[in-house]
């Protein structure tokens, strides 16, 4: 086995780094980071951005520490249980859209740059931003291929009209959300080039089949994020690692390669990589941020469950089998 301290040492770039049995973490920021990268050096990208850009400005983070929102929805309480301040995206104004989208069309062309022909990138929405996020990723050069759809009952959205609910106790301003997007997007492959002339030349250009043999699904059952993952990384964002693997799984189409999350957090799509035995490199430019990850990645890799049967599942046996496979 390679251990990632050569596997990776040369995306170090003299960044403060940690590594781990596979991954390597970086104190940076992405873009600068992928403006360094020599070109077509990277496999694949997942990741989960600042959707809005906004709500990680100081000043809202301030607000939501504070318990004053902001651009961040502070819910109440819902059955004794707290629940996690989140992005209010309807609040965002045609300059703040207009800031997103110069935004991802910039990261899109230097993730272009850094990325391999065929090289996918799989990345986080909503359905709020979706439109628009997808189309400056285009815009910036990548290729739509798709979505992956996230199947998870959260408690965004059923709200009745605030400060009018008796008066409309049978009207929701929005659906309950049950879903999460995901866009899938691609390096273009060459003029003329295959796929199968992609994989042998660069190692992509598809993605991996599970480990059942079944082709990977575009809409993936899920959970909320376990208690036992947000007690080891906080993060208001944080995704349940037994998604994260199963996407990471599939990024990679001949399970080799470097994976890169320019959005890190506090890991989890590499604490992901690393339980699955991939190398992967993420970058965050937020110190806490950074150091939350650097402790949480080995704890969230060395979980290792088997997944709660939901209603959620078609067929939940066999679903559960399949999916204990990442685990």
């Amino acid at each position: 086995m390679t251990h990632s301290l050569d596997a990776t040492e040369s995306f170090s770039l003299g960044y403060t780094t940690k590594v781990f049995t596979y991954g390597r973490i970086i104190h940076a920021d992405c873009f600068e980071w992928l403006s360094r990268l020599p070109e077509n050096s990277l496999h694949a990208v997942v990741t989960d951005p600042p959707y809005g850009v906004r709500e990680y400005d100081a000043n809202e983070l301030e607000k939501r520490s504070k318990g004053k929102g902001g651009v961040w929805r502070i819910p109440p309480t819902f059955d004794g249980s707290v629940r996690a301040p989140l992005p209010r995206f309807t609040a965002l104004d045609a300059k703040d859209r207009k800031r997103l989208s110069k935004f991802f069309s910039e990261w899109s062309r230097l993730t272009v740059h850094a990325l391999r022909p065929g090289g996918h990138v799989i990345i986080a929405t909503n359905a709020f931003i979706a439109a628009l996020l997808y189309e400056a990723l285009v815009e910036g050069g990548l290729e739509f291929r798709g979505q992956l759809i996230r199947q998870v009952r959260t408690l965004r959205g059923g709200d009745r009209p605030k400060n009018a609910e008796e008066e409309f106790p049978d009207v929701s301003s929005m659906p309950r959300g049950c879903y999460e997007p995901w866009g899938l997007f691609r390096k273009p492959l060459p003029e003329k080039m295959t796929v199968s002339e992609c994989l042998r030349q660069f190692q992509t250009g598809g993605l991996r089949r599970s480990p059942n043999g079944n082709p990977f699904e575009d809409i993936i059952p899920s959970e909320r994020t376990p208690r036992l993952e947000r007690d080891i990384a906080d993060h208001p964002s944080l995704k349940p690692q037994s998604f994260m693997r199963q996407v990471v799984y599939a990024s990679l189409p001949l399970g080799e390669g470097i994976l890169a999350d320019p959005f890190m957090g506090s890991g989890s799509t590499i604490a992901a990589a690393e339980a699955i035995g991939l190398y992967a490199i993420g970058v965050e430019r937020y110190l806490d941020y950074f150091n939350i990850a650097s402790k949480a990645i080995p704890e969230l890799a060395s979980l290792n469950k088997h997944l709660t049967k939901t209603p959620l599942l078609a067929d939940v046996t066999n679903r559960s089998e399949q999916l204990s496979l990442y685990m």
